[in-house]
């Protein structure tokens, strides 16, 4: 068996120096993309909802009037529909971050160009951290934190180059890839070195990188997920005229003086949240976009388990023994069936099945970091 070659400190601090260097571009990003949406013009904004209302009021009304008349009418659609399910809801995907300011636009450029200069910076870091070691760089919970960040700026750019309409993800992304590295440099850094003999093996580099790869992609469906429940009860509101200022104080007068006090904590929290949640995309559009992640990476995360147990006899000689990293690496394979199996069903699409969905991605990341971090099991190696 060959002999592990010692660390090579001129790389490994090479290494993080760039990931530093990667964590101030992302913060510029951060910045950029902050900008980004405060110039996004309101006004315009403002109009695409009155725009939005206008419509549909005026199908609601050329309909009454087919029906009483007898007539045909014609109605014209929106530019740019999706509809979730039949019978749903018609409404056009909202402008961008940037609404149709151009400021806003460069501003929104600026962040997506720092991005990929960051992720330039944070890939040659990962790469550096490999080469000291001359292994795979996903031995430890530093590691597995910084390759997982990039592998999901990666999946992001890689979204973009497709010309998917994703640039709205650019905030909460650099937003969670600066608080990972951040966790990664200042409580999960460990120091470049050998790994123990059970992680020789080149199930290593299958193994983790499938796992790495399914979570950065199913860290994207979650993100699409959780705007897809704030743009689905924003669009709700619409549809009863609950939107603008006047329209959610006509709402807070409906509701009682006392009790329902959730109701009343959310639309006052909608009076500072709409004006960026309509330039989402619809909600219909966001809900496609999570499942269609979703659905592509589970068989992906199917095969990282199977990897595991074929490693795991391997290395232990037994492929399943019920440790606590195979038993939530099952768990969250079981949500995200349940979640697949719940967008077939009737009566379980839209906000139910999101639930499931954000349920299914909490037990990924606890898998992470709890079971890493809290529970003793033959994976503890993998830990801080």
């Amino acid at each position: 068996m060959p002999i592990a070659a010692a660390a090579n400190e001129n790389m490994a601090n090479l290494s993080n120096v760039l990931v530093y260097s990667a964590m101030a571009v992302y913060t510029l990003a951060f910045l950029a993309h902050i900008a980004e949406w405060v110039f996004g013009s309101r006004s315009a904004v403002a109009r695409t909802a009155a725009a939005i209302t206008t419509e549909a009021k005026a199908a609601s009304a050329a309909a009454q009037g087919a029906q009483g008349g007898g007539g045909t009418a014609v109605l014209e659609r929106p530019k740019v529909v999706t509809r979730a399910v039949a019978g749903g809801r018609d409404v056009p995907d909202g402008p961008g971050a940037a609404g149709t300011s151009e400021k806003g636009d460069v501003y929104g450029r600026i962040a997506v160009s720092l991005t990929v200069l960051g992720f330039l910076l944070h890939a040659g870091g990962v790469l550096t951290r490999a080469l000291s070691v001359e292994r795979a760089p996903w031995g430890n919970m530093y590691e597995f934190s910084t390759t997982f960040g990039m592998v999901v700026v990666a999946v992001y750019l890689g979204l973009l180059v497709a010309k998917k309409n994703v640039r709205w993800l650019g905030l909460p992304l650099v937003t969670t890839i600066l608080l990972d590295l951040g966790l990664a440099v200042s409580v999960l850094y460990t120091d470049s070195d050998q790994l123990v003999p059970a992680l020789h093996s080149y199930w290593l580099w299958i193994h983790v990188s499938c796992a790495i790869i399914s979570g950065a992609s199913l860290w994207v469906g979650a993100a699409a997920t959780l705007f897809y429940l704030f743009r689905n009860g924003y669009e709700e509101r619409l549809e009863r005229g609950h939107v603008g200022t006047d329209g959610l104080n006509r709402l807070l007068a409906e509701l009682p003086a006392k009790g329902r006090g959730y109701v009343r904590f959310k639309t006052k929290l909608a009076k500072g949240t709409d004006s960026f949640v309509m330039r989402l995309p619809s909600a219909a559009t966001l809900d496609k976009f999570a499942y269609r992640i979703n659905a592509t990476v589970f068989p992906l995360w199917t095969f990282t388990i199977i990897a595991g147990a074929i490693w795991a006899e391997a290395a232990w000689g037994r492929y399943w023994g019920w440790d606590p990293k195979e038993v939530w690496s099952f768990i969250t394979w079981v949500a995200y069936a349940t979640y697949l199996h719940a967008r077939a069903t009737a009566g379980w699409k839209g906000r139910k099945a999101a639930y499931i969905a954000l349920f299914a991605f909490a037990t990924y990341i606890f898998n992470y970091y709890g079971v890493n971090i809290f529970v003793t099991g033959k994976h503890s190696y993998a830990g801080v």
